[in-house]
């Protein structure tokens, strides 16, 4: 778009900022394309600095999130060079194979499988968050919601006292959150 996008990510984190002087929570609703474009670290970031109170996302964000930190790509391109890793295109299932075995991610996190990402970091700073499924999803990993009443109730649940709603590349799940807020709520 054409617009001065440093002006309006100012006024986001402002926005953030007053939700929670006021004691309100964030819910950051986000898709795979933020591992998929190099943005993961930055996120991660927030995570750290506390302005992401809870994560709302599908399994996608989580597996190719974990390919990253596993394998070094997503969707078996690198995220070093954006080149394709020969044999990269096993590496999403080899991820969902690792978890699996480690027995979800906060496992793979207390056993040192998983030391990087947006789901390590959720995990180490107590962040919350709810992935919910779809019939597409490979795998899927075991901390996936595959009944969509079942994941739509924790999605409710999850946004409780949310006063900012970020959504960052998911129409799907996007869609779904700003239909389950009420309309005081701010949704970016």
């Amino acid at each position: 778009s054409e617009r001065h996008v440093e002006t309006t990510v100012e006024r986001i984190a402002e926005m953030i900022g007053e939700v929670k002087q006021s004691g309100g929570r964030t819910a950051f609703v986000v898709g795979p394309v933020v591992v998929h474009t190099g943005a993961a670290a930055y996120f991660c970031d927030l995570i750290r600095r506390g302005y992401v109170d809870v994560l709302l996302a599908g399994n996608a964000l989580a597996v190719h999130d974990i390919e990253g930190a596993l394998y070094g790509t997503s969707l078996g391109i690198s995220l070093k060079t954006g080149v394709p890793v020969e044999g990269g295109h096993r590496h999403h299932m080899r991820a969902i194979n690792a978890i699996r075995r480690a027995g979800g991610i906060r496992q793979a996190v207390a056993s040192g499988l998983l030391g990087s990402g947006i789901m390590y970091e959720c995990v180490t700073h107590q962040v919350p968050y709810v992935l919910a499924g779809s019939i597409r999803d490979d795998g899927p990993l075991p901390d996936t919601i595959m009944d969509l009443v079942k994941a739509q109730d924790q999605y409710a649940e999850a946004l409780s006292d949310v006063g900012i709603a970020v959504v960052l590349s998911t129409m799907l799940h996007g869609i779904g959150v700003g239909n389950m807020l009420p309309s005081w709520t701010k949704v970016v």
